[in-house]
């Protein structure tokens, strides 16, 4: 047989752990992994030697904000920072696009914007607002990987929240074809009572205006709305520590409940975060020192799933760095192309392996959109691969990254590791968009909890 390209490498991450492999690849698929010094006729050869050779990451969490807002982002440009990072398959929120992805005529409108502009495959999330329920079985069947919710005001007018009856009329109608229910978990109800104490330039007031308590009552309504209704629920981009007994105590009930936390959270905290700097501003906040190591303590034991990037960019003057004051900065950090040496910087600091990594930013995050394709090196899988230094370091300048506007509170910082190439299907990504447009596979369940 003659393969299409085989990649050597003496450090390739595999689903068995680190070692030398040749992986072959054929019609974008790999179609063998063979010793390393395996003779093998192919069209083409690669042998990075002692770099390491990775799936591409699987990012379920990217806002890429078009159609209606391309300013902030576009598919061209968020995808093909995805690829420069490493990601090769990001997961589009429903919003703060126009219009948002709430109909089957929204997610049209998306996938024609999308189309012939992608670098890396692109699916799509659906979304739950107010008075769209009875949209949601058209949306799963036209292929959304599951529907997103807010549980507090959205930021856009277009994404209103639901209140408590109807979360849990949503979480009724999603459970009745098994579908799967993705909640932006801060309590309406307690960021109201702190409203007033976030205007001005000093984080700390704007940290405490969206306080631990919101994240822990939002999240303990979602376990048991769970628990009511049957239906899967999924915890986004936590930041809190506070909730992780209430999620572990759902998992060990067998509540279908997994949960997510983003690099930003474990690579700065809330001391680091100078008065004004508002590229800083997310929502839910970045907190504490102590309560970063709790999610990197949680990350570890499997309690906090995976890590996604939560890429929510905007244009330069939505941040206010004018004038500094968190209170009209819009909250999103932008980083799709940042997260996979993010964390590794993190995770090296704290004596965890590559592998370690790449099984919470690859294989766990295909496995939850239910892509058995993607995420790992196997025979059979897309041939979806990361030549990547982990000893190199880059000091990161935002006006070089790929995202569409040059703002990400990274500007300046040091990272360990750096992407070298990135394969989408065997093919290196670079000028010529060929990613495809994903539907969620049929048989897509969500994982057992751990």
């Amino acid at each position: 047989m003659t393969f299409d390209l085989v990649l050597r490498s003496r450090r390739t991450v595999l689903p068995t752990g680190t070692g030398s492999a040749a992986v072959c690849v054929t019609g974008g698929r790999i179609a063998a992994v063979l010793p390393y010094d395996a003779q093998a006729s192919t069209v083409e050869e690669w042998d990075v030697g002692d770099l390491a050779l990775l799936p591409g990451l699987v990012d379920t969490h990217v806002h890429v904000n078009e159609p209606g807002r391309t300013a902030w982002e576009g598919f061209a440009s968020a995808t093909r920072a995805a690829a420069l990072g490493g990601v090769t398959t990001v997961i589009d929120m429903p919003l703060n696009a126009i219009p948002p992805t709430t109909t089957a005529a929204g997610l049209a409108a998306k996938r024609a914007a999308a189309q012939g502009q992608c670098h890396v495959d692109v699916g799509f999330w659906g979304g739950a607002v107010p008075d769209n329920v009875d949209d949601l079985a058209e949306l799963q069947e036209a292929g959304v990987f599951g529907f997103k919710c807010f549980l507090a005001d959205s930021g856009v007018p277009e994404f209103p929240a639901l209140d408590g009856a109807e979360l849990e009329s949503v979480a009724r109608r999603v459970a009745s074809f098994d579908g799967l229910l993705i909640v932006h978990a801060e309590d309406s109800g307690v960021l109201a009572g702190q409203a007033d104490d976030s205007a001005g330039t000093g984080f700390d007031r704007f940290l405490a205006s969206r306080p631990d308590e919101a994240e822990t009552s939002a999240v303990a309504t979602v376990l048991d709305t769970a628990r009511r209704t049957g239906a899967r629920v999924h915890i986004l981009h936590l930041s809190s520590a506070e909730p992780l007994p209430l999620i572990q105590a759902a998992k060990d009930e067998g509540v279908p409940v997994t949960v997510e936390t983003c690099p930003h959270y474990l690579v700065f905290d809330a001391d680091q975060i100078p008065d004004g700097a508002t590229e800083f501003k997310c929502c839910p906040p970045i907190r504490s020192a102590a309560n970063r190591e709790r999610l990197w303590e949680a990350l570890g034991s499997g309690l906090i799933d995976f890590v996604v990037s939560d890429h929510s960019p905007c244009t330069p003057d939505l941040k206010r760095r004018d004038t500094g004051d968190f209170a009209a900065a819009w909250g999103g950090i932008a980083s799709v192309q940042l997260g996979l040496s993010a964390v590794w910087t993190g995770a090296a600091l704290r004596g965890w392996t590559l592998e370690e990594v790449v099984e919470r930013m690859a294989r766990r995050t295909a496995d939850f959109a239910g892509l058995a394709g993607k995420g790992r090196i196997a025979e059979g899988c897309d041939a979806d691969l990361v030549v990547f230094d982990p000893e190199a370091v880059s000091t990161v300048d935002a006006a070089a990254l790929a995202h569409r506007n040059p703002v990400t509170p990274y500007h300046g910082r040091t990272l360990a590791g750096v992407v070298q190439a990135t394969l989408l299907r065997g093919v290196e990504t670079g000028a010529t968009p060929h990613g495809r447009l994903l539907r969620r596979p049929v048989s897509a369940v969500q994982p057992a909890p751990r």
